[in-house]
């Protein structure tokens, strides 16, 4: 009998040990996770609107990475480049070498439709999935009132329920693996000939930023990470980011340099 009660007692701790293990968090996503935000077939380009990429001139665009048109867009939301488009094809390429990448629209050949289709839900997952983080703590709660001067942001998930303003440099510092989140609930703007700078290994990939209304990245600016924004992304005449732009509206440029982390 002893035996047998003896082999009872450790079934049962196995079992609850195998449940408390599976109710653990997980760093990729959801909650109060710090994890990196999953943004599927999103990542897959360097731009990707869901309304339009305009470009005032394709003069000075500079873009690494291919750039996509959400579902049901056609190929005339992309305005301001020089393009090719072969007959038949699923994508159009640049004529004048400023993107290096491929574009892709809905009305390009199979298999495109289905996979920015794919694309944008994605972004629109990854743009919840960002949303729903919370807060690292009380310290990363709407820092600087929403202004944010002469700051060095360790790494975290940081929540504004106003606008943000960043009228200075801003100082990204962290290692390789570190993630950042800032989620912000109205608009994002960064002032003229200002630079998001990263330190200790920081890497652009790790830094998204979920804002609510629209971004704009002023003139001669440079910024840093993986910009999701329910509206427009704008960039003023020579700007420039290492990451990724994700619209659920429409992204415009001018002189712009894109290059995907």
């Amino acid at each position: 009998m002893r035996k047998i009660f003896n082999n009872k007692m450790w079934f049962m701790a196995l079992l609850l040990t195998v449940s408390m293990t599976g109710c653990g968090g997980d760093d990729n996503g959801g909650g109060g996770s710090s994890g990196p935000v999953n943004l599927g077939t999103a990542a897959n380009y360097a731009i990707f609107a869901n309304t339009g990429i305009d470009s005032a001139t394709s003069s000075g665009v500079v873009i690494t990475g291919d750039i996509g048109l959400g579902q049901g867009v056609t190929s005339t939301a992309f305005t301001g480049f020089a393009m090719n488009l072969g007959a038949g094809a699923a994508f159009a390429t640049s004529t004048d070498g400023q993107v290096s990448g491929k574009f892709y629209a809905f009305d390009y050949a199979p298999p495109t439709p289905t996979e920015v289709t794919t694309a944008s839900t994605d972004m629109g997952l990854a743009y919840t999935d960002a949303a729903g983080r919370t807060a690292t703590s009380a310290a990363t709660t709407n820092v600087g009132g929403g202004t944010l001067t002469d700051l060095t942001l360790a790494p975290g998930v940081y929540e504004w329920g106003t606008a943000v303003y960043i009228p200075t440099d801003l100082t990204l510092s962290g290692s390789s693996t570190d993630v950042w989140i800032f989620k912000v609930a109205k608009a994002l703007t960064m002032a003229g000939a200002k630079n998001v700078v990263l330190s200790g290994g920081a890497l652009p990939k790790n830094i998204f930023w979920q804002v609510a209304e629209g971004v704009t990245i002023e003139a001669g600016t440079h910024f840093e990470g993986i910009i999701l924004s329910m509206t427009t992304i704008n960039f003023g005449a020579g700007a420039s980011i290492n990451g990724r732009l994700l619209a659920q509206t429409a992204v415009n440029l001018n002189a712009t340099t894109v290059t995907q982390p």
